[in-house]
């Protein structure tokens, strides 16, 4: 694929001479004598350098250069000047030109002035990005954020109008992580997407409005996971470049989607080990417990008839920490020992209002707002609505607690009527939390709150994965934390039956 370059010279014969050595040098030339129509050729199309002349009317070569440098800030122009006025070309350097060229032209100077400029373009550029998605690696273990970086990468490197990651779950496909403008038609990158994980390496496909569809598939060891997919402006070819690029990112988007299923399959044989030791600890604790609860009691009701207040309160204390105790030994065991499951055709939008009055009552609150978000279209589900009550609770109470006193809370349900699954989303407007707060936030005993247990997101998921469901987190410092949660409106055992159909 041709590079384009933009020749601006109100000079013919100059012109003339540039356009024929450029166009044998093998590029796709645009020559004008008005700056003007320089502009509003850029407005329609995409460039890789601009050569500018210095002296020219209305517009000079600096003026002009920072009018294209406000449609492609990334454009890197080389200023053509005579002898007389080097000093004012190694000012428009300063203000951002690349480097300047002298007439009358040294065949050799001009070819390797161009080279010079389009290769440092690309390093500078790709260096950037690539330097910014392995910080996120680095510093994150957490695939929302490295998935998010990658495409915001993917829009800046290759001037894209928008950047979606979509990870193959269950048969489908599902958008993780997006970047620029919303796009006029999910469905037609979906489609972009599917067929470069069929054919096994990226593909382009016309857009619309004269747009083009560029997908990468995202390849680890068992097979294609999903599929990295850009969509340019109207009229803008793809670069070699940028498909290189593309190919680049999307392994690394593989990456970390492979890392993160790793971790989660560890992560799940540990956690069952760790609910196994714990549910067998926790039923050696009962009995005792029991008695010492008995014990304190007794002795609070003996001291109370001595009269002996400041004793009496000493040994209520004691009570209640064996009451903690104890509920606490009843989480683990609920953990341990996961329930079965009792589906009966349920109202997720009744059930989400059933928990937020019982959380209301145990965290009230008058400077929360609530904001529901039903969609009318929405099916009852095939679900245990008393298992599933503890999840919804437990992340509503999440989500109020860490609003402290002050915010918003918005609770929505979803219907895909393709898919057959219904999305709950719970989003805070709270302080968020860390990347590793959030790498730990599903583990047995992890707790950032002085009087928790450490096994409410536990239970939560393990409630959430026992529907055939799926429950992720996305939070971050001073910018909330949403919780999306998927369910399938007829149950896992449904999931056969459509994933052999596709």
């Amino acid at each position: 694929m041709k590079r384009r370059v933009l020749i601006v010279d109100d000079d013919a014969a100059i012109l003339e001479v540039l356009e024929m050595r450029l166009t044998a040098m093998g590029f796709e030339v645009t020559a004008t004598s008005q700056p003007q129509q320089a502009v509003d050729v850029m407005t329609a199309g995409r460039f890789d350098l601009a050569v500018l002349d210095l002296r020219m009317e209305p517009l000079d070569g600096i003026q002009l250069m920072e009018r294209l440098h406000a449609r492609q800030p990334r454009l890197p122009v080389l200023i053509m000047t005579a002898h007389g006025t080097i000093e004012t070309a190694v000012e428009a350097v300063q203000r951002g030109a690349f480097d300047y060229l002298t007439k009358p032209f040294v065949r050799d100077e001009l070819r390797a002035k161009i080279r010079r400029a389009l290769s440092a373009r690309r390093w500078a550029r790709d260096r950037e990005r690539l330097l910014a998605v392995g910080e996120t690696f680095a510093s994150s273990g957490v695939m929302e954020r490295i998935l998010d970086a990658v495409v915001q990468a993917a829009v800046e490197t290759t001037e894209a109008e928008r950047a979606v990651v979509f990870q193959l779950t269950s048969g489908r496909l599902v958008p993780m992580a997006s970047a620029g403008s919303p796009p006029p038609s999910w469905s037609a990158l979906e489609t972009a997407a599917a067929r470069a994980i069929e054919k096994g390496a990226p593909m382009t496909v016309p857009g619309a409005e004269s747009r083009v569809i560029v997908a990468a598939p995202l390849v680890v060891q068992r097979g294609p996971v999903g599929a990295l997919v850009i969509e340019t402006p109207a009229r803008v070819e793809p670069t070699e470049d940028d498909l290189e690029l593309l190919a680049l990112f999307s392994s690394q988007a593989a990456i970390a989607i492979r890392n993160t299923h790793e971790l989660e399959r560890l992560r799940s044989g540990a956690l069952a080990a760790l609910g196994r030791m714990a549910t067998q600890v926790a039923h050696e604790l009962k009995n005792p417990l029991a008695g010492l609860r008995l014990y304190a009691r007794h002795l609070e009701q003996r001291l109370e008839k001595g009269r002996d207040v400041e004793s009496a309160d000493l040994a209520r204390k004691v009570t209640s920490t064996v009451d903690h105790l104890t509920a606490v030994v009843s989480e683990i065991t609920a953990f341990g020992r996961p329930p079965e499951l009792h589906r009966a055709p349920t109202s997720l939008a009744a059930l989400l209002d059933e928990c937020m009055a019982l959380a209301r009552a145990r965290c009230p609150s008058e400077g929360i707002e609530i904001v529901r978000s039903y969609d009318p279209a929405c099916p009852e589900a095939q679900v245990d609505a008393r298992e599933l009550r503890k999840a919804f609770l437990n992340l509503i109470l999440n989500g109020l607690e860490a609003l402290n006193d002050r915010g918003r809370l918005t609770v929505g349900v979803l219907y895909t009527a393709e898919a057959q699954t219904i999305t709950v989303a719970i989003d805070d407007t709270g302080p968020g939390m860390g990347d590793e707060t959030l790498a730990r936030v599903f583990d047995l005993f992890f707790t950032t709150k002085p009087d928790g247990t450490g096994l409410g997101m536990a239970i939560a998921r393990s409630v959430i994965d026992l529907h055939g469901g799926e429950l992720t987190i996305q939070s971050s410092p001073g910018h909330g934390t949403r919780v999306r949660i998927r369910i399938p409106v007829g149950g896992p055992a449904a999931r056969p039956e459509a994933e052999e159909a596709r």
